[in-house]
């Protein structure tokens, strides 16, 4: 591809041979360490070839040895190109004219767009983002760069805790991640805290309160864990107890799992599409028609024009269409049983919480039938147990 690119550069001459010995006189020129190509003959009998231009000037001695005339039937390239634009001045002028135009514009921001934010408004980031320079009608080229234009930022909004910044073509894109307010309770409330289930308590820590329980403890659910009750007689007084309790927690389970299971495949067919990009806009060159696949993934790979640390806003992105189909994949009993065993666990996962573990799982009743395994398991999953319940005063008379 980079050789024909070159020729092309170099501008292209296809000629035709008259007379002479025209096998000759292309074996001298490739033996003189001339470039010929597209080396054919023509219906009418003609001896036919490609050569660049500094090679056509090259192939007068040998036309003289062998006695062959040549007539030039096409031209291609950039010097001819350059030769019809000359010839076409105001032509020529108004296609230079209208890529700077299209440069300039795309060298403009032309839209600020604000995502993720929920308590901060849209005018306090906007503010923030015109102290940094981002603000519609900027030139692109005179911002900062994009990670130098998040820290700054996220120091000038304490409300969040992370702020993007990208640029899509003749867009910025702003989003902004906010610092998470955890839902907090009224301090001054007093509170137990009990057991959420059933279960073996496994580690206690109090930061505030009185534990009740012990490790290796069983409780029952709605059990009081660490008490906000503190002191004695006259001394008793309510806290809001506090602390981390978690415990062996019992989970039964009936899985269902196929032996056989739909499973995607690349084919290895694929449909290349090729796009020039123009800021934010995309223009098909290659690949038209529609996609022959009646399943497919597309892939796309974009590469940026650039000149050292400048990003130009042109360049041009590859789509590969890829042909996928799905088949049905034969398990073995055991594969099908640890598939539905995994399965099982990441909704286990799901409803105990992401610190949870799973110490153990066993497998009450296991058969095969009607071409699925049907299992009925029993985990146990060590937990956090604890959830909190207001202490309300009883008032004497």
């Amino acid at each position: 591809m980079s050789v024909l690119w070159l020729h092309w550069v170099r501008g292209i001459v296809t000629v035709q041979v008259r007379g002479g010995q025209p096998e000759e006189l292309v074996n001298r020129a490739l033996a003189g360490g001339l470039t010929l190509s597209s080396i054919r003959w023509t219906s009418d009998g003609k001896l036919q070839f490609e050569v660049s231009v500094s090679d056509f000037f090259r192939l007068r001695p040998y036309l003289k040895k062998t006695g062959c005339r040549i007539h030039v039937t096409g031209r291609a390239g950039f010097p001819f190109l350059l030769d019809k634009m000359g010839k076409r001045k105001f032509f020529a002028l108004g296609i230079v004219l209208f890529f700077a135009i299209i440069y300039l514009l795309s060298s403009l921001v032309w839209t600020v767009e604000i995502t993720g934010n929920s308590r901060m408004s849209d005018e306090q980031i906007e503010q923030a983002a015109k102290q940094e320079g981002i603000f519609p009608f900027q030139w692109s080229f005179k911002l900062a760069d994009a990670d130098l234009l998040s820290k700054r930022l996220t120091s000038k909004l304490p409300d969040a805790s992370w702020v993007g910044v990208e640029k899509k073509g003749t867009r910025i894109v702003i989003q902004v991640v906010e610092n998470t307010v955890p839902k907090t309770a009224d301090l001054n409330t007093p509170r137990h805290l009990v057991a959420s289930h059933d279960a073996v308590v496994t580690q206690i820590l109090v930061e505030k309160g009185r534990p009740v329980v012990s490790k290796n403890t069983k409780v029952k659910k709605g059990q009081t864990l660490i008490s906000g009750t503190i002191g004695d007689g006259a001394y008793t007084q309510t806290v809001p107890a506090k602390g981390v309790v978690k415990g062996l927690v019992w989970y039964e389970y009936n899985i269902t799992s196929p032996l056989v299971q739909p499973v995607k495949v690349y084919t290895g067919e694929k449909k290349t599409k090729w796009y020039a990009v123009l800021g934010s806009r995309l223009l098909q060159v290659s690949g038209f028609g529609k996609t022959p696949f009646e399943q497919s993934e597309a892939v796309r790979e974009e590469e940026q024009a650039g000149w050292r640390n400048w990003k130009l806003p042109i360049g041009r992105m590859k789509e590969t269409v890829m042909e996928v189909r799905t088949e049905q994949r034969q398990l073995t009993a055991d594969e099908a049983k640890q598939a539905g065993l995994l399965q099982a666990k990441a909704v286990l996962a799901s409803k105990a919480g992401a610190d949870s573990v799973v110490r153990d799982e066993i497998i009450l009743h296991e058969k095969t039938d009607n071409g699925k395994v049907y299992m009925k398991v029993l985990f146990e999953v060590e937990q956090s147990i604890i959830e909190e319940m207001p202490l309300v005063h009883e008032q004497g008379d």
